[in-house]
């Protein structure tokens, strides 16, 4: 074996092996503990941290508070069809709860009320949930408040698709921001602590360069491996007509 395939084959073996106590580094419970006290590892707290940063970025309600000023004393009236009656029968405590009317027949749902109202209802419950204060949440509706939040966007869902059919356009997308903007993400980022970019810049600056300087070190291991083992890729000879 010629000498420069040596070195390439010795240099490869040697980026390989690093790559790979590297990765068993990344796996171990040794990265910082969670607010909860719960070790985790290395991917699990950069998706944690990652999490965290985009909820930071995703608190879009006060936004939806300033744009329901003008909907504040709005009266509105909707019908609303569920698939079950046992989904009509949630659908109608959560309106009624809110302050607004609802009343129920079979699968169907009559709604009437302030729509400014109940949306600022709704805002206020999203920002519990966003601040993590679930029990806000659950203790006025009486029930678990993931599954108040869920409710919620169901029944909401299928309000601005009936306000849309209505040509009542500018309320359908006022509930349908809230659904998607205010319910979604206050939902999805439960029971995770909210972080600014800003305030992490340099973390989240070096987690990036590590993943590209990771990514490029197997690559140059693999390369330089088959190089040392003499497989290559030439450009192949280009044969001349006679």
């Amino acid at each position: 074996m010629a000498e420069a395939h040596k070195k390439h084959l010795g240099l490869g073996i040697v980026l390989s092996i690093s790559f790979l106590a590297v990765l068993i580094l990344i796996f171990l419970p040794i990265f910082p503990k969670t607010p909860e006290g719960k070790s985790q590892n290395g991917l699990a707290f950069a998706d944690r941290m990652f999490n965290e940063l985009s909820k930071g970025s995703s608190y879009f309600i006060p936004k939806i508070k300033k744009d329901n000023e003008k909907f504040m004393g709005r009266a509105f009236e909707v019908t609303i069809k569920t698939d079950k009656p046992e989904d009509a029968e949630k659908a109608a405590g959560l309106f009624n709860t809110a302050g607004a009317h609802a009343e129920v027949q079979g699968t169907e749902i009559m709604v009437k009320g302030d729509l400014g109202a109940l949306v600022a209802a709704v805002l206020n419950d999203t920002d519990a949930m966003y601040n993590n204060e679930g029990s806000r949440v659950s203790s006025l509706y009486g029930y678990a408040e993931k599954d108040v939040m869920k409710n919620w966007w169901q029944a909401l869902s299928k309000m601005a698709k009936t306000l849309t059919k209505e040509k009542k356009l500018e309320e359908a997308k006022l509930i349908d921001s809230l659904n998607k903007k205010a319910i979604e993400t206050s939902y999805n980022f439960y029971g995770i602590s909210a972080q600014k970019v800003s305030d992490h810049a340099v973390l989240m600056t070096g987690l990036l360069v590590f993943y590209v300087a990771y990514t490029m070190w197997w690559g140059f291991a693999i390369f330089y491996i088959f190089e040392g083992i003499g497989l290559t890729m030439k450009k192949s000879k280009v044969k001349k007509e006679v």
